[in-house]
């Protein structure tokens, strides 16, 4: 993606977590991505979100930073260092709300000649996994 990235995350030894600070008006938010194997052999549940008191990720939470396009492109520049290190993974995601899965529809539509060199982009339509097409709702990609 054609934004500026975080620098300096703290990945976990299996790559699985990725830990890094997120900078912006509302002061320094910890922020975590997280990749779970899911019952599907071979795919991953990428989760994203602050990181709360208790250590978990809450994907709920608003934090309203001024850093979103950052973050976004931290968490593409993450899958693109994942699936490097695991190119038999699939990676999956969906929003924890409906807003969160339109935003990651635009990010992905607005981007999608750049992302579409690296990754093959899919969605989840009414069960059914289907080519990633611009402006068209999906529930998961």
């Amino acid at each position: 993606m054609k934004y500026e990235v975080y620098t300096g995350l703290i990945a976990s030894k299996d790559y699985s977590i990725f830990d890094f600070t997120s900078t912006g008006k509302s002061g320094s938010i910890n922020k975590r991505i997280e990749f779970t194997p899911t019952e599907m052999t071979g795919v991953y549940n990428l989760s994203f979100g602050d990181v709360n008191e208790d250590g978990e990720i809450d994907d709920y939470v608003v934090s309203n930073n001024g850093d979103r396009n950052k973050i976004l492109a931290t968490v593409v520049d993450v899958i693109k260092s994942y699936t490097q290190k695991f190119p038999a993974h699939w990676v999956f995601f969906s929003g924890s709300t409906q807003e969160r899965n339109r935003l990651y529809r635009m990010a992905v539509g607005l981007n999608i000649e750049e992302l579409s060199v690296l990754f093959n982009i899919y969605g989840i339509d009414d069960g059914t996994i289907i080519p990633f097409e611009k402006n068209k709702e999906v529930s998961a990609f």
